[in-house]
C-alpha cells in the first residue's frame, strides 16, 4: 500500500531528526575500544558441535562424561568471552562439582538408560541463563547500576525445571538495561558483541544468550521476549529460538517484573543452536502447563496451510526490508512448495503498518483492575527514587549518567504518552487480531521478516528505533513464533525468518523449524566464516 503525502513527510522528518540525533550521539558518546580486524576463533572441540539432546544421550551411555562436556564449554567460554562480553558472571567451579555428581549418579544407576532419560532428560548438559532470570547465587541486576550487588536467592521456575531435568548452569549472560532495548548494553556490565562481526550488535534483550550460544560457548539457553527479545538475538546470531504462546511458561522471578497488561505479552522460551533441542526444552519449561500445548502430537507438514507476509506494508516508522531478506524468505517459499507440494499464499494486512503504535499502546494499558503499568523512570531508579529523564539526558551529555542513551530515550518517550489510548490504534489491533486468528486457525503458519536488516553496527538501532516492530507486533497478537536461521548473507551475517502459528499451536512452528534446519543448514560456526 502506497504511503500518503502526510506519512511520507512524517517518514522524511523522522529520518532527518534521527540523522541529527546520530551526529549528536557521535559527538557526545564515549569511544569504545577498537575491535576492528579481530575475529572469533573457530570451534575446535567436537563436543561443542553436538546438540544437547545428543550430548545427554552420550552422557547417559557413558560415551563421554559430564565433566568432559562441562569442561569443554568452560574452555570455550574462556576462549571467546574476552571478545564477546556475553557471560557476565560464571559459576564454573560449582558446575564442575555438579558434573562430577552427575557422573557418579550414572555409575550408580541400576535402572538403565531409559529410566535416566525419562527422569532427567538433560542430565549433565551445560546451560546458559539470561541474567534477568533469577539463578540462585548469581547476580540479578539487568544492568542497572543501582542494583549492583543484588543476588538471586531462588531460581526462576523455568530455570528450576531445567535444573531439575539435569541441566547444569554455567553462568548468567548480559542484557540491555532493564531488558527494554534491542542492544545488550548497560553501564554495569558493558556491551556485548556479535560473534560474526564484533562491531555489530547481538540483539537484545537476550543478547548475551544469543552471542554465547552462537559462539559455541553454550548449547542451550533461556530467554524472555516482550518485543522480540528472544527472536532478534536469535536472528542476529544465527540460532534458533522460540517465543511461546503467552501464559504457558512461567514469567515469575524475572526482573523487571511485568505490570499493567504486560503479562499477556511476555513469553519465556528456549534458545539453542540445534532445532532438535527446542521441543525437549519446551516440554520441560512448561512444567505443570504441559496440557495446554500439543507437544507430543506428530506434525505432517504437508497438511499445514502456509502463508507468507513479505513486509509490514510500508510503515513510515520502520525501514524497508532489505533485498537479501526478501530474497531468502522467497527461497523458503519456493522450497516449501517444491519439497512439500504445498501452496504458500502471499497475504498482506494493512494494519501491520501500525505495528509500533499497537505495541506501544498495548504495553501501556492498565491491567483488568485498572492498575497502571510501572513507569520506566521508576524502574531505572530502583531501589531509590525515579529518575528525571531530562536531567539524565543532560548528565549523559556530560558523561555523568549511570544509564544508557537507550534507557533515557525510552523514559523520555514515556513522557509523551497521553492518558487515553488512541481509539484508532485499538481498532487497528482488534481488526488485525481477528484477521490473523481466522487466517491461522489450528493448522496454519505464516512467514514474516524478523527485522528489516541483518545485525546492525553498535548503537545504530538508536537511530532506527522502531524496526523492532516486526517482532513486537507478534507479542501483542499473543502468537507463538519460532525464529529460524537461514544461512549467511552477503556480509557473512546471519539471515533468518519468523515462523508464526496460531495460539497454543507451538508444535507447528517447532516442526517447521526442523524442516528449515535440514533444508538451509541451520547454525554456522562464526569462527569458520
Amino acid at each position: 500500500m502506497a504511503l500518503g503525502r502526510l506519512e511520507r513527510a512524517q517518514a522524511w522528518l523522522l529520518r532527518a531528526v534521527m540523522g541529527v540525533v546520530f551526529m549528536l550521539y557521535q559527538l557526545f558518546s564515549p569511544r569504545r575500544p577498537a575491535v576492528s580486524g579481530k575475529k572469533l576463533p573457530a570451534v575446535g572441540d567436537p563436543l561443542l558441535v553436538v546438540s544437547a539432546t545428543q550430548l545427554a544421550r552420550k552422557i547417559r551411555r557413558k560415551e563421554v562424561s559430564s565433566v568432559e562436556v562441562v569442561q569443554a564449554y568452560i574452555d570455550r567460554i574462556q576462549e571467546v568471552n574476552p571478545l564477546l562480553n556475553a557471560v557476565i558472571k560464571d559459576r564454573f567451579a560449582a558446575a564442575l562439582q555438579e558434573a562430577a555428581q552427575v557422573d557418579k549418579l550414572i555409575e550408580e544407576e541400576t535402572g538403565g538408560e531409559e529410566v535416566l532419560e525419562d527422569r532427567l532428560p538433560l542430565l549433565g548438559v551445560p546451560l546458559s541463563v539470561k541474567e534477568s532470570f533469577a539463578l540462585q547465587g548469581m547476580p540479578h541486576t539487568t544492568g542497572v547500576i543501582s542494583r549492583r550487588g543484588i543476588v538471586a536467592t531462588v531460581d526462576a521456575p523455568p530455570v528450576a525445571l531445567l535444573k531439575r531435568a539435569g541441566a547444569i548452569p554455567l553462568g548468567v549472560t548480559n542484557t540491555s538495561e532493564l531488558c527494554m532495548w534491542c542492544e545488550s548494553h548497560n553501564h554495569l556490565n558493558g556491551i556485548t558483541n556479535n560473534p560474526y562481526d564484533l562491531e555489530r550488535i547481538p540483539g537484545g534483550s537476550s543478547g548475551g544468550e544469543g552471542s554465547i550460544l552462537a559462539a559455541a560457548g553454550a548449547v542451550i539457553g533461556v530467554g524472555s521476549d516482550i518485543g522480540g527479545s528472544i527472536r532478534m538475538p536469535c536472528f542476529f546470531n544465527g540460532i534458533f529460538g522460540h517465543k511461546t504462546t503467552p501464559g504457558v511458561v512461567s514469567a515469575e522471578n524475572q526482573y523487571p517484573p511485568t505490570s499493567g497488561r504486560q503479562d499477556e505479552y511476555i513469553s519465556t522460551g528456549p534458545m539453542c543452536r540445534y532445532a532438535e533441542d527446542l521441543l525437549p526444552m519446551l516440554r520441560i519449561m512448561v512444567g505443570p502447563n504441559a496440557h495446554m500445548l500439543s507437544l507430543n502430537t506428530a506434525v505432517d507438514l504437508k497438511k499445514l496451510r502456509f502463508f507468507t507476509i513479505p513486509h509490514d506494508g510500508g510503515s513510515p516508522l520502520t525501514y524497508p526490508v532489505s533485498k537479501e531478506l526478501m530474497d531468502i524468505q522467497r527461497k523458503v517459499v519456493e522450497r516449501l512448495e517444491a519439497d512439500l507440494g504445498v501452496k504458500v499464499q502471499e497475504v498482506h494486512f494493512p494494519e501491520l503498518r501500525y505495528s509500533f503504535q499497537i505495541w506501544d499502546t498495548y504495553m501501556g494499558l492498565p491491567d483488568k483492575e485498572g492498575k497502571p503499568r510501572l513507569p520506566f523512570a521508576l524502574l531505572m531508579g530502583e531501589p531509590g527514587r525515579p529518575v528525571w529523564p531530562l536531567w539524565e539526558l543532560l548528565k549523559w551529555m556530560m558523561g555523568k549518567s549511570e544509564h544508557t542513551m537507550a534507557a533515557i530515550a525510552l523514559a523520555l518517550l514515556e513522557m509523551t504518552h497521553v492518558s487515553k489510548p488512541s481509539t484508532f490504534v485499538i481498532k487497528q489491533k482488534e481488526k488485525l487480531q481477528k484477521e490473523v486468528d481466522e487466517l491461522l486457525g489450528t493448522d496454519g503458519v505464516f512467514l514474516y521478516p524478523s527485522h528489516p536488516r541483518v545485525a546492525p553496527k553498535h548503537h545504530h538501532p538508536l537511530f532506527r528505533p522502531f524496526d523492532f516492530a516486526y517482532t513486537g507486533i507478534i507479542n501483542i497478537l499473543g502468537l507463538p513464533v519460532t525464529q529460524c536461521p537461514l544461512g549467511l548473507g552477503e556480509e557473512g551475517l546471519p539471515l533468518g525468518v519468523q515462523v508464526v502459528g496460531g495460539k497454543l499451536q507451538d508444535h507447528l512452528t517447532l516442526a517447521v523449524a526442523l524442516y528449515l534446519e535440514k533444508t538451509f543448514g541451520g547454525w554456522r560456526d562464526p569462527g569458520a566464516t
